[in-house]
């Protein structure tokens, strides 16, 4: 039950892989293009790079998937430790020399790291807004004193914006950057997921009520941008 995991050692082994695909009930069917996890820093957006630059002391690289901001961060000397929950993608960043990877959940990891990276989205692991406070409350656990988080993520009430520039989200919409998603490749198909796209100000809302601070650091081209949490002194 590892489509992603799948795509992405068929890819390290023979530099081609089917297609990964996306389904959601809110949105048509998309896909995930692998070479997207095989970048190279000068291939990567804006955003990814501000965050790879700022990292620092022992790094933790969340949901690190092929590993490739990892292997940067290794090939500057940096202590990079990644992370994911794929058995199949923690196998192939071995083979690809990261050399501390671990499979593990990030909610149940235990020690001490300086900066925290979830890139591409990678605060979405956390699912529901409701699931914010447990969030926060593992980053009392393994976030260093002076410690950063950087994440990226992206506001797409854009769509369900009209021709006249309104937002207009459904009358039975919760908050409308939480969403269910299923993947699959080949024949294998993952169980459903929940992800998260949040908003700069609601992360905000959130990360204060926890006692943590969030500084917008960069935004991107596609209503994205990148936020550097850190404990309020």
């Amino acid at each position: 039950m590892d489509p992603m995991g799948r795509a992405i050692a068929d890819y390290h082994k023979s530099k081609k892989a089917s297609k990964l695909r996306v389904f959601s009930p809110m949105f048509e069917e998309d896909e995930i293009p692998l070479t997207t996890l095989f970048r190279s820093y000068e291939d990567m957006p804006e955003i990814e790079r501000k965050a790879l630059d700022m990292a620092k002391g022992r790094i933790l690289d969340v949901g690190a998937a092929s590993g490739c901001h990892s292997m940067v961060l290794q090939d500057r000397g940096m202590d990079v430790t990644a992370i994911d929950i794929s058995p199949l993608s923690v196998e192939t960043m071995k083979e690809r020399g990261v050399k501390k990877v671990i499979e593990q959940d990030f909610f149940t990891l235990e020690g001490q790291y300086d900066t925290i990276l979830m890139l591409m989205n990678g605060i979405g692991i956390v699912g529901t807004l409701e699931r914010m406070p447990e969030f926060f409350k593992q980053l009392d656990s393994i976030l260093a004193s002076g410690g950063q988080v950087l994440c990226d993520s992206s506001d797409i009430s854009y769509v369900f914006e009209t021709e006249d520039g309104i937002i207009e989200l459904p009358d039975d919409m919760g908050y409308y950057g939480e969403h269910s998603f299923r993947m699959q490749y080949k024949d294998t198909i993952g169980e459903p997921f929940d992800w998260l796209y949040i908003d700069a100000d609601t992360l905000k809302q959130k990360a204060g009520r926890c006692g943590y601070a969030v500084e917008l650091v960069a935004e991107g081209e596609h209503y994205d941008y990148l936020a550097r949490i850190t404990k309020k002194e």
